[in-house]
């Protein structure tokens, strides 16, 4: 049986690197077997269709609606299902500029039925008289020779690529329908082969010529095969999901993307790398929401290689909350500051809301030197979780006089707006930019690198988080301490929150530019123990298919929300190696500390 199908038009533009347009074409997304669907007609229409179809069967003089013979039922009529719905939908105006095919399947013999067919529409001159509305004939139907003396508002599917017919009879062709199983057994897993590719490209490329939209029947019905159809230049797409197809496609401006920045790759010298030697520096670098395919995005798109992929101690944390499956920034970043399990939304505070010590404030104690560095505004729930104390995440103006209040003798963050009726600068020597770290002399200082909300690289941010990074490791190693900082990606997890692709590649290659600058660091410095790691990962972020060589990734989310999948941590320089395993996030703080008795 040949499938019917339910067309959705809509402009689809695949956008790659410096706004060249990677493919650009009308697209129609067949729903296969319609009256399958929960509500016929308008499941399908209400979700973006503009085109339906059903297959029909004629019977007693009556025209149903069913998959077969057995299924026809007295209720299930094609003015019930489908002419009825449509005209109501015309009187209420609803999708009124949108392209309607009503493509219909013809079961029974093809003269007969579609004579009745016509009969049946001349009662509803609301849908053939209207321009936006074309009513194709597929299955069984009338010799081509014959499609001129049908009315002007017929139309018809055509099923050959070597027979031709009359300009005139052609002029009736909406479309061309071939059996995709004729070219290819491919069952939309992995790829076509490099064979069945071609074949498939050939008649398609053969077909097209005519100037007719074009569909294949019998086909694959998956994500990748979406794709690959439209890739290929197919114009109408065979689903069972017309909804779900629809929203992947219109999807692509966001999820298919080429990488526009990129991370110098750093190759360490394993000087120290995991050998039983003292700890004197400490360097936490956190991308906040960075998983393991938000890192493998940046990899592949990074010419397969980044900095953190140099490192060789490698290890996944369980990132739960003390009160909830999945965390939340502020209880994951407390986790790792404080060493404790803290409820969501907890800054530095316990399950009981009791303040306890950060991993800043115990080293502060034994003369070391901290700082923290963010692409978020420095109030913001990682950040804040190494100097700050509060059950509540929003409350901003605790947390903003607890920094004033703090030890720290390095900021750079966001958020200056937040400090503007505080004693802040009081107590940190405030800097114009990152650059000027290089020569101040003062014991603490503070950059404010916006005002408010931080830009992200796709804005134009360009590597100041590499820069901050860079020129702060050096601030803090002039003063001829040990020192801790933190270093935090926060937009990665920013994109994931709104599935934005393009984003979360852009910010976690961003990151690891910082990466390298610490491991540059920890290699003209021993003694300085680097670890990366995240504070949960966002979006369930997945990469179904890209192209390394284009730098190409396509990305999919199953949420807009943390997932409580483990993260990675990567750790370099001595001691390294007692970073390695599978354990809980809060654990990083005792590791450290027991390194730095």
């Amino acid at each position: 049986m040949k499938k019917s199908f339910l067309f959705i038009w809509l402009s689809l533009f695949f956008w790659v690197a410096g706004d060249q347009l990677y493919s650009q074409n009308l697209v129609a997304v067949h729903s296969h077997n319609d009256y399958n669907q929960t509500v016929p007609f308008w499941n399908a229409y209400a979700n973006g269709a503009s085109s339906i179809e059903a297959d029909i069967f004629l019977k007693d003089n009556m025209l149903y609606v069913s998959h077969d013979e057995k299924g026809i039922s007295a209720a299930r009529t094609l003015e019930d299902l489908y002419l009825k719905p449509l005209e109501t939908a015309l009187k209420m105006n609803y999708k009124k500029e949108h392209k309607l095919f009503l493509l219909i399947d013809i079961k029974t013999e093809a003269v007969a039925t579609l004579n009745k067919l016509i009969s049946v529409l001349k009662k509803y001159n609301a849908i053939t008289a209207n321009k936006n509305i074309k009513i194709i004939i597929s299955g069984n139907r009338p010799d081509a020779g014959m499609y001129l003396k049908y009315p002007d508002f017929i139309f018809f599917d055509y099923q050959e690529i070597d027979k031709t017919i009359s300009k005139e009879n052609w002029e009736k062709v909406a479309m061309i329908s071939l059996d995709f199983k004729k070219y290819s057994v491919w069952n939309g897993l992995g790829r076509l082969t490099h064979d069945d590719y071609n074949r498939v490209k050939a008649v398609i490329t053969k077909v097209k010529a005519n100037n007719k939209p074009f569909r294949f029947w019998g086909c694959p019905d998956t994500k990748s095969s979406w794709k690959a159809f439209v890739e290929l230049g197919v114009d109408i797409i065979n689903t069972d999901s017309p909804y779900n197809c629809f929203q992947y496609l219109q999807s692509f401006p966001k999820r298919l993307v080429t990488a526009s920045n990129s991370s110098k790759v750093y190759i360490p010298s394993y000087k120290t790398d995991q050998k039983e030697l003292p700890v004197k520096n400490i360097i936490l670098l956190i991308g906040d929401g960075n998983g393991l395919s938000q890192i493998s995005s940046a990899v592949l798109a990074n010419n397969g290689a980044l900095s953190v992929t140099q490192m060789k101690s490698i290890g996944f944390i369980k990132t739960q909350s003390a009160d909830d499956f999945t965390t939340d920034s502020a209880a994951a970043g407390t986790a790792l500051a404080t060493g404790q399990k803290t409820n969501n939304r907890a800054i530095g505070t316990d399950s009981l809301r009791k303040p306890i010590p950060n991993i800043l404030e115990v080293l502060q104690q034994r003369n070391f030197s901290t700082g923290i560095i963010t692409t978020d505004e420095i109030t913001g729930a990682t950040p804040a979780s190494f100097y700050a104390h509060t059950e509540e995440r929003s409350n901003t103006e605790i947390i903003a006089k607890d920094l004033v209040k703090s030890k720290l003798n390095l900021f750079v963050g966001g958020g200056a707006a937040t400090f503007k009726n505080t004693s802040l600068a009081s107590k940190f020597k405030l800097l114009n930019s990152v650059k000027e770290l290089e020569t101040v002399v003062n014991d603490t200082v503070g950059v404010f690198i916006s005002e408010g909300r931080v830009k992200s690289v796709l804005e134009g941010r360009g590597e100041l988080l590499a820069d901050a990074t860079k020129y702060s490791l050096d601030f803090l190693n002039r003063k001829k301490k040990p020192f801790f900082l933190m270093v935090e990606g926060a937009q990665i997890d920013s994109f994931g929150h709104v599935n934005n692709v393009g984003g979360i590649v852009a910010e976690t290659i961003d990151f690891d530019t910082a990466i390298g600058q610490a491991l540059m660091f920890a290699d003209k410095n021993e003694g300085t123990l680097v670890i990366v790691t995240a504070d949960h990962e966002t979006s369930g972020f997945a990469i179904p298919q890209g192209n390394v060589k284009k730098r190409i990734i396509e990305g999919d989310f199953i949420t807009n929300d943390h997932t409580a999948t483990m993260v990675p941590i990567f750790s370099y320089g001595p001691h390294s190696k007692d970073f390695q395993g599978v354990y809980e996030n809060n654990e990083v703080f005792s590791k450290i500390l027991s390194l730095l008795q």
